[in-house]
C-alpha cells in the first residue's frame, strides 16, 4: 500500500535532508541539492511535501490588475500539503508576501521555497509558515514580474529540475528535491542510512576508527 502524503510527510520531518542527499547521490542522483543561497527566513524552519511548481518571469511595466489576477488565481490552486516551489528568473522582487501566506496557511499548504524573494518578513513569521527563500525586499512583484504557469509546469532552480509531485524537504542544511517516483524508497534508505549513523556515532565514542566504522557498516 502507497504511503500517504500525511505519513510520508512526518517521515520527511524527522529525518534530515543530508541522509537523504547522500543516498541520492549513492543512486547517480547527484544534482538534487538546491543551491545554498536558498535558506529560510528563520533557522529552525523544517518542511516536507509534494512539490507544486511555479514559474515566472520579470515583466517591467506589466498590467498591474492582470498581473495581481493571475498571482491570486494561483494562490488558490496550491492543494493542501504541497510545497509552492517557485522558479521567478527575478532577483529585485518579492513573490510572497503576508496576504499570500495567510491564503496558503489556510489551505494547508505544507510551505514555500522560492528562487526568489519574499517580505513582510515579521508577518510571515508570525504565521509560522516555513519560507525558504534567496533575498528579501519590500518591493512587491506585481506590475514588475508575471507569472507564467503553475501545476503542470516544470521549473529549473540552479540546475535542479523540479516537476509537480516531486518531494521537497528542506531543514536548516538546506533543500532536497526527490524524484516522485522514488520518494518512498528513497526516504526508507534515508531512514536506514540515520539508524546506522547513530551506531556508527557510538561506535567512533567507544574509539573507533573512521576507516573501521566505515568498513564495518558501509557508510560515513
Amino acid at each position: 500500500m502507497a504511503t500517504s502524503v500525511t505519513d510520508l510527510t512526518a517521515r520527511c520531518n524527522a529525518i534530515y535532508t543530508a541522509a537523504i542527499a547522500d543516498v541520492l547521490d549513492r543512486r547517480g542522483l547527484t544534482a538534487r541539492t538546491l543551491a545554498p543561497g536558498i535558506v529560510p527566513l528563520r533557522a529552525g524552519m523544517r518542511l516536507a511535501g509534494p512539490a507544486y511548481p511555479i514559474k515566472g518571469q520579470p515583466a517591467p511595466g506589466s498590467d498591474y490588475d492582470a498581473s495581481l489576477r493571475t498571482v491570486l488565481e494561483m494562490l488558490g490552486s496550491v492543494p493542501a500539503g504541497a510545497v509552492s516551489v517557485y522558479e521567478t528568473g527575478d532577483v529585485a522582487s518579492a513573490h510572497l508576501g503576508e496576504l499570500s501566506v495567510t491564503t496558503l496557511t489556510a489551505r494547508g499548504v505544507a510551505g514555500a521555497v522560492i528562487d526568489g524573494g519574499c517580505r513582510d518578513v515579521d508577518f510571515v513569521l508570525r504565521e509560522d509558515f516555513p519560507v525558504y527563500c534567496r533575498y528579501t525586499t519590500p518591493q512587491d512583484s506585481t506590475g514588475r514580474w508575471r507569472l507564467v504557469g503553475h501545476g503542470d509546469v516544470e521549473v529549473e532552480i540552479g540546475g535542479v529540475r523540479v516537476a509537480r509531485g516531486d518531494w521537497v524537504v528542506a531543514d536548516r542544511d538546506g533543500v532536497v528535491v526527490i524524484p516522485s517516483t522514488l520518494a518512498e524508497e528513497v526516504v526508507s534508505e534515508a531512514e536506514a542510512k540515520a539508524a546506522t549513523e547513530s551506531e556508527i556515532r557510538l561506535a567512533v565514542r567507544r574509539g573507533q576508527s573512521p576507516l573501521e566504522a566505515y568498513e564495518r557498516f558501509g557508510t560515513f
